[in-house]
C-alpha cells in the first residue's frame, strides 16, 4: 500500500467524516435503546447473516450504496449505521499504518511480534498460532476500549519470498508455498478466533478479520526503473499451480479467511482488481471463498493511470466490481462507479454485491448486534493489550526464531563469569526502532541490543562504527581501537528500512556502504574471533565473514521485534538455545544479474538461468533454505513403519498416463479426494539431541528427486516441519503424514498436478530413506 500520501489524504478524510456527522454519528449500530431498531430486519441477530445482509441493502440509495465501497465508509445516520474503516494493520501485532486504530488515548502501544520473516524462522505452527491470537485479542481490547472504528486487519503477507531483492520480503514466511500456506492457516485462526484443531468459527463469529494479501504473483516494489503499479508479471500456468497460488488457496479453504486482497500488479495482463477469472471463478467458486475482497491502495486507479487497461475512470470502476472486488482502498469507486452506472458500463447489482460481501463481515464481528462489549467478544478486556504473557511470547518468538549461521570452534555461547569487558560496534547496536521493521505498531516497550548486552557484562564500549546503517562513512579507526583491549567484540550490522522497504528494492545483496570493511577491520585488530550479528529482513552474501576465520559467529536475527535485543543477548551469554533455520535462500552477490522481473521458477540450462528458491535454484548459494545451527548436536534415523514402496496402482480409479519420456503419471484430479486420502502413508523419524545442551529443535522432513529430475519437477521440496524440546541426551519419535497427492506432486506445463513414477527419498538432516512409487 502506498503510506505517504494516501495515508495523510484518508486521515483528512476521516476527520471531515467524525466532524461533520459528530451529531448524529452513532455510537454503534442496532441500538437496542433506540425505537428505529426494532423494525429493522437487519438488526435482529437471529436471523441468517445472508438475510440481514440483504435487508440492510435493500434499504440503501444509490449515492449511500457507493458510499460504502471505500475504506473509509462513511455514516448513515438515518439507519443507525456509523463510520468504518476498512483498512487496518496487524502483519506482527496491532499496528499504526492503517487508519482504523488511534493508539491516541488509553492505549499507547501494542505487543510487538518479530517480523514474519523471522517468526517463521522458528518452523513452530503452534507459536504461530498463539502470535496470531494475541494480535486478534488485543485488537479486539483496543476496540473495546472505544481506540479503533475498524476490525478487519489486512494481513498476513503470503507471497512468496521469489527474488532477494525484494524489499516486502521481510513481511513474508519466506519461499516455500507450502510453508507459507501453513503459516497463514494458523495466523488467520489465532486472528479470527478459531478452534487451533481446525474446528469451524462458531456460527461465522469473528474475533477480528483477517485479510491474506496480495492476490497474486506480487514480488516486485520498485526495481530499477520499473515500479508494481505497472508490472505486468508474465507467469506459466505451472509456476502458478504449485508456487504462487498455493498459499492463497490454503488461506481461503484450510484457514478460511474473511478477506483477500488483490495487488497492484497485472498477471499476464489483466491487472489483478480486473481479473474475474482470479477473484470470482478461482477464489469464490472453485475455491468456495465466502469473504470480501479489498483492493491494494489505489489498485483501482492504476489500472487507468499506470496499466492503461482502463481507458476511463469509469471502466476501471466496472472492471473491479465486475470482476469481484468488493472495496476499493482510496476513492475511485467513491468517484465514478455512478458515472459508471449511468454509462452502463457496470450494473447496480454488482454494488449490491460487494455491499452484500462488506456488511456481512460487519456482522459476522458483531458489530450489528447492539453494543459490541456486550456481545461475544466483549468481554475481552483492554488491559489485556500489552500483557505480561503476551511480551513474554513476543520474547520466545524471537528466541526461536534467530539463526546460529556459524559458530567456530564454539565461540558462542560466551560464559558470564569468564567474560568481563565487551565492545559492541556497528550501527544497528543502539537503536530500538531497528527491531521492528515496517508495518509496526508502537511496542509495549523496546530494548535496544547494547543496552540488552550491557546487562550481562559490566564493562561495555560502544561505537557505531557508521554514520548510519547505509554506512557512507565509517570510523573504522575509532572502533578498532574500541575492539583491541576487550574480551569480545559484538558487530551488530547488517540492514533498516532505509535498505529494504515497501516501494524499494535492493540493487545488490552484499552489505550496504563501509560495513564489509568496517567488520574486517575489526575483526583483525581483536584478540579473540569476534561475533557478528546481523539484523535484514532479506538475505545478505556474507560470503567473506563466512571464510575469515576472525569472524567466529555469525548470527542472522531478523527483525526481532520489542523483545529481540533482550532474546539476543540470552542466546550470546547461553541463556537460550538457538534453534531458528533460514526460510529462505541466501544468494550470493553475481545473483543480481538475474532480472527481477522474471518471474520464471525453474531454471532453463540452455540460456543459464538458475532457477529460484532452494526447489529450483541450481546455482552457488551462500546458506540453504532450512539452514542453521546450534550451541547442541542433533541426530536423525527413519524408524521402523516408514514404508519404502507407495503403490498408487492398486488405487481402483487412479488413472495414469505415459509421457513422451516413457514415465508414468497420474493426475491429482482424477485420483479424487478419497484416492488421496486412501495414498496417505507415515514416516517416522527418531530425533536425538546427542549433545550437552538442551534445546528447542525444528525437524524439516524433505522430499528429494534422484537425479533424473523431468519436466520441471523441484529438486527437493519441504514435506513437513515440526518443532521439539528435547533435553540434552533426550531422544523422541516424530511422526510425519504423507499425501501422495500434496506432498509429491508437481505441477505440468499445463498446471495440472501430477505424481510422476519413480524413486524418491526422504531426507531428515544427513538421513536419507529411498521410497518408490509405483503407478
Amino acid at each position: 500500500m502506498k503510506l505517504d500520501t494516501l495515508a495523510l489524504i484518508n486521515t483528512l478524510l476521516w476527520l471531515t467524516l467524525i466532524s461533520t456527522s459528530e451529531s448524529t454519528q452513532p455510537p454503534f449500530s442496532c441500538d437496542s435503546s433506540l425505537p428505529l431498531t426494532k423494525s429493522l430486519k437487519f438488526c435482529q441477530s437471529a436471523l441468517p447473516i445472508s438475510v440481514r445482509a440483504k435487508d440492510l441493502v435493500s434499504r440503501l440509495t444509490l449515492d449511500e450504496k457507493i458510499s460504502q465501497l471505500v475504506n473509509s465508509a462513511p455514516a448513515i445516520p438515518r439507519l443507525g449505521i456509523p463510520a468504518y474503516e476498512w483498512w487496518s494493520e496487524s502483519l506482527h501485532g496491532v499496528g499504526a499504518a492503517g487508519r482504523g486504530i488511534f493508539f491516541n488515548g488509553s492505549i499507547v502501544g501494542a505487543t510487538s511480534f518479530p517480523q514474519v520473516i523471522l517468526t517463521a524462522a522458528s518452523f513452530d505452527e503452534n507459536l504461530w498460532y498463539r502470535i496470531g491470537q494475541v494480535i486478534g485479542r488485543e485488537a479486539r481490547g483496543v476496540y473495546n476500549a472505544g481506540e479503533a472504528v475498524g476490525m478487519t486487519f489486512w494481513a498476513p503477507n503470503i507471497n512468496i519470498f521469489r527474488d532477494p531483492r525484494w524489499g516486502r520480503g521481510q513481511e513474508t514466511p519466506g519461499e516455500d508455498p507450502s510453508m507459507s500456506g501453513k503459516y497463514a492457516i494458523r495466523y488467520v485462526r489465532g486472528v479470527q478466533g478459531d478452534s487451533f484443531e481446525g474446528g469451524k468459527l462458531k456460527k461465522g463469529h469473528l474475533q477480528a478479520s483477517a485479510c491474506c494479501k496480495h492476490f497474486t504473483a506480487y514480488d516486485l516494489d520498485q526495481w530499477k526503473t520499473l515500479d508494481r503499479f505497472s508490472f505486468n508479471a508474465i507467469v506459466t500456468p505451472q509456476d502458478m499451480a504449485d508456487t504462487f497460488q498455493p498459499p492463497f488457496q490454503d488461506c481461503i479453504q484450510k484457514a478460511q479467511a474473511s478477506g483477500i486482497m488483490c495487488s497492484y500488479n497485472s498477471v499476464n495482463g489483466i491487472p489483478s482488481c480486473a481479473n474475474y477469472n482470479l477473484l470470482t471463478k478461482t477464489a469464490r467458486q472453485q475455491w468456495g471463498f465466502h469473504g470480501y475482497i479489498t483492493s491494494d491502495c489505489d489498485a483501482v486507479q492504476v489500472m487507468h493511470d499506470n496499466h492503461k487497461y482502463a481507458k476511463t475512470p469509469e471502466d476501471a470502476a466496472a472492471f473491479a466490481l465486475k470482476a469481484g472486488m468488493d472495496v476499493n482502498c482510496g476513492d475511485y469507486l467513491r468517484k465514478y462507479t455512478k458515472s459508471a452506472i449511468m454509462q452502463k458500463k457496470v450494473s447496480e447489482a454488482h454494488v449490491d454485491r460487494a455491499l452484500h460481501n462488506l456488511f456481512s463481515i460487519r456482522m459476522r464481528l458483531g458489530l450489528f448486534n447492539g453494543n459490541p462489549t456486550k456481545q461475544l467478544f466483549g468481554n475481552i478486556s483492554p488491559n489485556l493489550v500489552c500483557a505480561q504473557q503476551h511480551q513474554e511470547l513476543a520474547l520466545e518468538a524471537a528466541r526461536s526464531g534467530i539463526v546460529l549461521l556459524k559458530n567456530t570452534g564454539k565461540l558462542l555461547p560466551l560464559s558470564k563469569a569468564k567474560t568481563n569487558s565487551l565492545a559492541v560496534i556497528g550501527p544497528n547496536a543502539n537503536s530500538a526502532y531497528v527491531l521492528r521493521g515496517n508495518y509496526d505498531g508502537p511496542p509495549c516497550k523496546s530494548i535496544e541490543i547494547l543496552k540488552a548486552l550491557s546487562g550481562y557484562v559490566k564493562a561495555v564500549q560502544y561505537h557505531p562504527g557508521c554514520n548510519a546503517v547505509n554506512c557512507t562513512s565509517a570510523a573504522i579507526d575509532q572502533a578498532v581501537n574500541a575492539a583491541k583491549n576487550v574480551d569480545y567484540v559484538v558487530l551488530v550490522m547488517g540492514l533498516d528500512q532505509g535498505q529494504e522497504r515497501e516501494q524499494f528494492d535492493r540493487d545488490d545483496l552484499v552489505l550496504p556502504g563501509q560495513q564489509e570493511k568496517l567488520i574486517n577491520s575489526v575483526a583483525k585488530a581483536a584478540k579473540k574471533p569476534v561475533i557478528l550479528v546481523l539484523l535484514s529482513g532479506g538475505p545478505v552474501d556474507v560470503s567473506f565473514a563466512k571464510i575469515n576465520t576472525k569472524i567466529g559467529s555469525i548470527l542472522w536475527a531478523g527483525y526481532p521485534g520489542e523483545a529481540g535485543g533482550l532474546a539476543l543477548a540470552e542466546i550470546i551469554f547461553g541463556e537460550h538455545n538457538p534453534g531458528g533455520k533460514l526460510p529462505i535462500t541466501w544468494y550470493p552477490q553475481e545473483f543480481v544479474k538475474i532480472p527481477m522481473t522474471d518471474m520464471r521458477m525453474r531454471p532453463n540450462p540452455a540460456t543459464g538461468y538458475p532457477g529460484r528458491t532452494y526447489r529450483f535454484y541450481k546455482g552457488p548459494k551462500v546458506f540453504e533454505f532450512g539452514y542453521g545451527l546450534s550451541y547442541t548436536t542433533y541426530s536423525y534415523e527413519f524408524s521402523y513403519g516408514t514404508p519404502k514402496t507407495v503403490q498408487l496402482n492398486q488405487l481402483s480409479t487412479a488413472k495414469t498416463v505415459q509421457g513422451l519420456d516413457s514415465i508414468r503419471y497420474t493426475s491429482v484430479e482424477e485420483m479424487g479426494i478419497d484416492n488421496c486420502e486412501k495414498a496417505k502413508f507415515s514416516a517416522h523419524v527418531s530425533v536425538k539431541n546427542s549433545g550437552e545442551m538442551d534445546g528447542k529443535h525444528p525437524v524439516l522432513l524433505f522430499v528429494k528427486q534422484d537425479d533424473k529430475v523431468q519436466n520441471g519437477s523441484p529438486v527437493k521440496q519441504l514435506v513437513g516441519f515440526q518443532s521439539v524440546s528435547l533435553k540434552a541426551g533426550e531422544n523422541s519419535e516424530i511422526v510425519f503424514e504423507i499425501s501422495p497427492c500434496e506432498h509429491l506432486s508437481s505441477a505440468n506445463e499445463d498446471g495440472l498436478m501430477m505424481i510422476e513414477e519413480g524413486s524418491r527419498y526422504l531426507v531428515v538432516g544427513d538421513a536419507e530413506h529411498p521410497i518408490n512409487i509405483m503407478i
